[in-house]
């Protein structure tokens, strides 16, 4: 079992930029594949990046490709989504999960836990 929290989202302007966390319980976090995705209001939950259990796999959604980064500290547990060059389409709620399988998948059905999350609010 794995608890997943998510922290580091707030109310920013464009063009700013924030880093979310995700700390992870467990001692075999290190084995996980994890990712983050979002979720608009009266939008699906949608994929935003992910990252291997060793990070030396890492993929991103083409709409945040170039702005943000997707990486892990196993030893801190925590993974870490760094966004600049916000933009007003960017808001939404940030979830993290993690994948048993420990790749770096894209697929929200692949996930086996998921963090409550955070709120991300840009404006313009």
């Amino acid at each position: 079992q794995v608890q997943l929290v998510e922290s580091g989202g707030g109310l920013v302007q464009a063009g700013d930029s924030l880093r979310l966390s995700c700390a992870a319980s467990g001692r075999t976090f290190s084995r996980y594949g994890m990712g983050w995705f979002r979720q608009a209001p009266g939008k699906e939950r949608e994929f935003v990046a992910a990252i291997s259990w060793s990070g030396g796999i890492t993929y991103y959604a083409d709409s945040v490709k170039g702005r943000f980064t997707i990486s892990r500290d196993n030893a801190k547990n925590t993974v870490y989504l760094q966004m600049n060059g916000l933009k007003v389409e960017d808001t939404a709620v940030y979830y993290c999960a993690a994948d048993r399988e420990a790749s770096a998948s894209r697929y929200y059905r692949d996930y086996d836990y998921w963090g409550q999350g955070t709120q991300v609010t840009v404006s313009s």
